[in-house]
Protein backbone atom coordinates (compact mmCIF):
# COMPACT_ATOMS: atom_id res chain seq x y z
CA UNK A 1 0.00 0.00 0.00
CA UNK A 2 1.20 3.51 -0.77
CA UNK A 3 2.18 5.66 2.07
CA UNK A 4 -0.19 8.77 1.29
CA UNK A 5 0.60 11.79 3.00
CA UNK A 6 -1.68 15.07 2.83
CA UNK A 7 0.08 18.15 2.94
CA UNK A 8 0.13 21.45 2.12
CA UNK A 9 2.88 22.83 -0.42
CA UNK A 10 4.22 26.58 -0.19
CA UNK A 11 6.53 28.03 -2.42
CA UNK A 12 8.76 31.27 -1.38
CA UNK A 13 8.66 33.62 -3.81
CA UNK A 14 12.17 35.69 -4.16
CA UNK A 15 12.19 39.06 -5.50
CA UNK A 16 13.02 38.94 -9.33
CA UNK A 17 13.23 35.10 -9.29
CA UNK A 18 11.90 33.18 -12.48
CA UNK A 19 12.66 29.31 -11.49
CA UNK A 20 11.18 27.77 -9.12
CA UNK A 21 11.72 24.19 -7.66
CA UNK A 22 8.94 22.22 -6.90
CA UNK A 23 8.93 18.43 -5.87
CA UNK A 24 5.52 16.54 -7.61
CA UNK A 25 3.46 14.30 -6.16
CA UNK A 26 3.91 11.32 -7.85
CA UNK A 27 6.94 11.71 -10.23
CA UNK A 28 8.19 10.90 -13.61
CA UNK A 29 9.65 7.23 -14.75
CA UNK A 30 11.79 7.32 -17.37
CA UNK A 31 12.87 4.85 -19.73
CA UNK A 32 15.94 3.68 -17.19
CA UNK A 33 13.16 3.19 -14.74
CA UNK A 34 14.29 6.35 -12.73
CA UNK A 35 12.18 8.18 -11.12
CA UNK A 36 11.97 11.82 -11.39
CA UNK A 37 10.24 13.93 -8.59
CA UNK A 38 11.82 17.42 -8.43
CA UNK A 39 10.36 19.51 -11.83
CA UNK A 40 11.79 23.39 -11.97
CA UNK A 41 9.14 26.14 -13.01
CA UNK A 42 9.33 28.84 -14.67
CA UNK A 43 6.98 32.04 -14.68
CA UNK A 44 4.67 32.39 -16.95
CA UNK A 45 5.13 35.52 -19.96
CA UNK A 46 3.08 36.60 -22.95
CA UNK A 47 3.96 33.95 -25.18
CA UNK A 48 2.36 31.27 -22.33
CA UNK A 49 -0.73 33.72 -22.38
CA UNK A 50 -0.87 33.37 -26.01
CA UNK A 51 -1.12 29.53 -25.49
CA UNK A 52 -3.94 30.40 -24.10
CA UNK A 53 -5.84 32.00 -25.63
CA UNK A 54 -5.05 30.13 -28.68
CA UNK A 55 -9.12 28.97 -29.60
CA UNK A 56 -7.71 25.58 -30.84
CA UNK A 57 -6.56 25.10 -28.03
CA UNK A 58 -9.20 26.41 -25.96
CA UNK A 59 -11.50 23.60 -27.54
CA UNK A 60 -9.17 20.57 -25.95
CA UNK A 61 -8.71 21.99 -22.23
CA UNK A 62 -5.86 18.90 -21.84
CA UNK A 63 -4.33 19.93 -25.04
CA UNK A 64 -3.83 23.65 -23.65
CA UNK A 65 -2.40 22.32 -20.15
CA UNK A 66 0.25 19.87 -22.17
CA UNK A 67 1.46 23.20 -24.36
CA UNK A 68 1.41 25.15 -21.43
CA UNK A 69 3.74 22.76 -19.14
CA UNK A 70 5.71 21.80 -21.61
CA UNK A 71 7.24 25.87 -21.99
CA UNK A 72 6.92 26.52 -18.82
CA UNK A 73 8.81 23.42 -17.61
CA UNK A 74 12.42 23.66 -17.28
CA UNK A 75 13.40 20.17 -16.31
CA UNK A 76 12.16 17.67 -14.63
CA UNK A 77 14.75 15.42 -12.37
CA UNK A 78 17.93 15.56 -14.47
CA UNK A 79 16.00 15.78 -17.73
CA UNK A 80 16.27 19.67 -19.39
CA UNK A 81 13.54 20.67 -21.69
CA UNK A 82 11.42 18.01 -21.30
CA UNK A 83 8.95 18.74 -23.65
CA UNK A 84 5.35 17.68 -24.87
CA UNK A 85 5.80 14.04 -25.06
CA UNK A 86 6.75 13.93 -21.17
CA UNK A 87 4.22 16.68 -20.32
CA UNK A 88 1.82 14.40 -21.90
CA UNK A 89 3.13 10.98 -20.11
CA UNK A 90 2.46 12.80 -16.84
CA UNK A 91 -0.05 11.47 -14.75
CA UNK A 92 -2.85 14.05 -14.17
CA UNK A 93 -2.29 14.37 -10.52
CA UNK A 94 1.26 15.97 -11.22
CA UNK A 95 -0.48 17.99 -14.05
CA UNK A 96 -2.65 20.04 -11.98
CA UNK A 97 -0.05 20.21 -9.21
CA UNK A 98 1.82 21.75 -11.85
CA UNK A 99 -0.99 24.03 -13.26
CA UNK A 100 -1.56 25.48 -9.75
CA UNK A 101 2.16 26.17 -8.84
CA UNK A 102 2.95 27.79 -11.92
CA UNK A 103 -0.04 30.41 -11.34
CA UNK A 104 1.05 30.54 -7.54
CA UNK A 105 4.54 31.35 -8.91
CA UNK A 106 3.36 33.68 -11.53
CA UNK A 107 0.85 35.65 -9.81
CA UNK A 108 1.31 34.92 -5.74
CA UNK A 109 -1.47 32.16 -4.10
CA UNK A 110 -4.47 34.52 -3.95
CA UNK A 111 -6.99 33.97 -6.98
CA UNK A 112 -10.23 35.26 -6.78
CA UNK A 113 -13.06 32.67 -7.41
CA UNK A 114 -16.85 32.37 -7.31
CA UNK A 115 -19.23 29.53 -7.30
CA UNK A 116 -22.91 29.55 -7.53
CA UNK A 117 -24.89 27.73 -5.36
CA UNK A 118 -26.76 25.29 -6.56
CA UNK A 119 -29.85 25.81 -4.63
CA UNK A 120 -30.61 29.55 -4.69
CA UNK A 121 -28.29 30.40 -8.02
CA UNK A 122 -26.15 33.07 -5.34
CA UNK A 123 -22.58 33.79 -6.69
CA UNK A 124 -20.33 32.99 -3.61
CA UNK A 125 -16.79 34.87 -4.15
CA UNK A 126 -13.90 34.01 -2.53
CA UNK A 127 -10.15 34.62 -2.33
CA UNK A 128 -8.63 31.35 -2.83
CA UNK A 129 -5.08 30.17 -1.50
CA UNK A 130 -3.77 28.09 -3.67
CA UNK A 131 -0.56 27.87 -1.28
CA UNK A 132 -3.36 25.68 1.26
CA UNK A 133 -4.86 23.50 -1.62
CA UNK A 134 -4.20 19.77 0.14
CA UNK A 135 -1.56 18.26 -1.48
CA UNK A 136 -1.75 14.10 -1.27
CA UNK A 137 1.90 12.95 -2.40
CA UNK A 138 3.70 9.37 -3.07
CA UNK A 139 6.22 8.64 -0.19
CA UNK A 140 9.95 8.83 -1.18
CA UNK A 141 10.93 6.28 -4.69
CA UNK A 142 6.95 4.91 -5.04
CA UNK A 143 5.05 5.12 -7.79
CA UNK A 144 1.07 4.79 -8.06
CA UNK A 145 -0.46 1.52 -7.74
CA UNK A 146 -3.13 -0.01 -9.54
CA UNK A 147 -6.27 1.16 -7.98
CA UNK A 148 -9.21 -1.65 -6.91
CA UNK A 149 -12.39 -1.23 -7.04
CA UNK A 150 -15.72 -3.05 -5.40
CA UNK A 151 -18.27 -2.04 -6.85
CA UNK A 152 -21.87 -2.66 -4.76
CA UNK A 153 -23.75 -3.63 -8.37
CA UNK A 154 -21.50 -5.04 -10.48
CA UNK A 155 -21.62 -5.58 -14.20
CA UNK A 156 -23.27 -8.79 -15.69
CA UNK A 157 -21.56 -9.77 -19.18
CA UNK A 158 -23.89 -11.20 -22.12
CA UNK A 159 -23.04 -14.70 -20.37
CA UNK A 160 -24.35 -14.05 -17.39
CA UNK A 161 -21.02 -13.91 -15.25
CA UNK A 162 -21.16 -11.17 -12.41
CA UNK A 163 -18.02 -8.84 -12.29
CA UNK A 164 -17.81 -6.56 -9.28
CA UNK A 165 -13.90 -5.89 -8.90
CA UNK A 166 -12.65 -3.21 -11.36
CA UNK A 167 -8.74 -2.23 -11.68
CA UNK A 168 -7.72 0.88 -12.89
CA UNK A 169 -4.85 2.63 -13.52
CA UNK A 170 -3.91 6.58 -12.97
CA UNK A 171 -5.13 9.11 -15.81
CA UNK A 172 -2.31 10.66 -17.81
CA UNK A 173 -2.17 13.43 -20.08
CA UNK A 174 -2.20 11.59 -23.01
CA UNK A 175 -5.40 9.98 -21.93
CA UNK A 176 -6.92 13.90 -20.93
CA UNK A 177 -6.07 14.58 -24.83
CA UNK A 178 -7.75 11.44 -26.28
CA UNK A 179 -10.84 11.89 -24.50
CA UNK A 180 -11.23 15.80 -24.97
CA UNK A 181 -13.89 15.75 -28.00
CA UNK A 182 -15.74 12.85 -26.33
CA UNK A 183 -15.85 15.21 -23.16
CA UNK A 184 -16.69 18.34 -24.95
CA UNK A 185 -19.95 16.61 -26.74
CA UNK A 186 -21.00 14.96 -23.27
CA UNK A 187 -19.65 14.77 -19.75
CA UNK A 188 -20.92 11.20 -18.88
CA UNK A 189 -19.41 9.59 -22.34
CA UNK A 190 -16.31 11.88 -21.77
CA UNK A 191 -16.17 10.03 -18.62
CA UNK A 192 -16.84 6.76 -19.84
CA UNK A 193 -14.02 6.94 -22.17
CA UNK A 194 -11.59 8.09 -19.57
CA UNK A 195 -12.58 5.10 -17.42
CA UNK A 196 -12.35 2.61 -20.22
CA UNK A 197 -9.09 3.99 -21.39
CA UNK A 198 -7.65 3.27 -17.71
CA UNK A 199 -9.47 0.03 -16.92
CA UNK A 200 -7.15 -2.81 -16.52
CA UNK A 201 -9.26 -5.70 -15.48
CA UNK A 202 -12.94 -6.36 -15.04
CA UNK A 203 -13.17 -9.28 -12.81
CA UNK A 204 -11.88 -12.62 -14.29
CA UNK A 205 -13.49 -10.85 -18.29
CA UNK A 206 -11.11 -12.08 -20.89
CA UNK A 207 -8.76 -8.73 -21.78
CA UNK A 208 -9.73 -9.19 -25.53
CA UNK A 209 -13.45 -9.34 -24.61
CA UNK A 210 -13.15 -6.27 -22.27
CA UNK A 211 -11.60 -3.97 -24.91
CA UNK A 212 -14.07 -5.14 -26.84
CA UNK A 213 -17.03 -3.92 -24.72
CA UNK A 214 -15.00 -0.68 -24.08
CA UNK A 215 -17.23 2.17 -22.64
CA UNK A 216 -20.00 -0.07 -23.26
CA UNK A 217 -19.83 -1.85 -19.66
CA UNK A 218 -19.64 1.59 -18.11
CA UNK A 219 -22.94 2.48 -19.73
CA UNK A 220 -24.29 -0.45 -17.84
CA UNK A 221 -23.47 0.17 -14.68
CA UNK A 222 -25.55 1.94 -12.06
CA UNK A 223 -24.62 5.64 -10.87
CA UNK A 224 -23.77 4.31 -7.37
CA UNK A 225 -20.88 2.25 -9.21
CA UNK A 226 -19.85 5.08 -11.82
CA UNK A 227 -19.81 7.66 -9.12
CA UNK A 228 -17.18 5.14 -6.75
CA UNK A 229 -15.15 4.77 -9.73
CA UNK A 230 -14.76 8.62 -9.98
CA UNK A 231 -14.08 9.07 -6.84
CA UNK A 232 -11.28 6.35 -6.96
CA UNK A 233 -9.37 7.94 -10.09
CA UNK A 234 -10.22 11.52 -8.86
CA UNK A 235 -10.19 12.07 -5.38
CA UNK A 236 -8.61 9.51 -3.32
CA UNK A 237 -5.27 9.21 -5.68
CA UNK A 238 -2.05 10.99 -5.16
CA UNK A 239 -2.08 14.66 -6.47
CA UNK A 240 -3.86 18.14 -5.66
CA UNK A 241 -7.38 18.50 -4.26
CA UNK A 242 -9.10 20.57 -6.44
CA UNK A 243 -12.87 20.05 -4.51
CA UNK A 244 -13.87 22.95 -2.32
CA UNK A 245 -16.27 23.10 0.32
CA UNK A 246 -18.26 26.30 0.21
CA UNK A 247 -21.10 27.91 2.65
CA UNK A 248 -23.69 29.67 -0.03
CA UNK A 249 -23.86 33.46 2.04
CA UNK A 250 -27.38 33.84 0.70
CA UNK A 251 -29.34 30.76 2.13
CA UNK A 252 -26.47 29.05 4.24
CA UNK A 253 -26.14 25.54 1.91
CA UNK A 254 -23.04 24.01 2.25
CA UNK A 255 -21.86 22.46 -0.75
CA UNK A 256 -19.23 21.22 -2.38
CA UNK A 257 -17.03 22.90 -5.99
CA UNK A 258 -14.56 22.33 -8.22
CA UNK A 259 -12.05 25.01 -7.98
CA UNK A 260 -12.88 27.81 -10.02
CA UNK A 261 -10.07 28.87 -12.70
CA UNK A 262 -11.91 31.60 -14.45
CA UNK A 263 -9.38 34.06 -12.82
CA UNK A 264 -6.04 31.92 -13.95
CA UNK A 265 -5.00 34.76 -15.79
CA UNK A 266 -5.64 37.45 -13.22
CA UNK A 267 -3.38 38.58 -10.98
CA UNK A 268 -6.51 39.85 -8.32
Amino acid sequence: MNDIAPERHTITLERHSREFEIELPIGHLDADGRLHRTAALRKMTGRDEAIMADKNNRNNAARMITELLANCLIRIGDIEKPGRSIVQQLYSGDRYFLLMKLREITFGPDMQASYSCPTCREANGLIEDLSALEVLRLGDGELPEDIVVVLDDGYDDRNGQHHDTFVFRYPTGTDEEKIASAVRENASAGKNALMARCLKSCGDMPKNRMEGLGTAIFNDLTLGDRARIDRALNEQGPGIRLSREVNCVNCGRHFTATLDLSNFLSAS
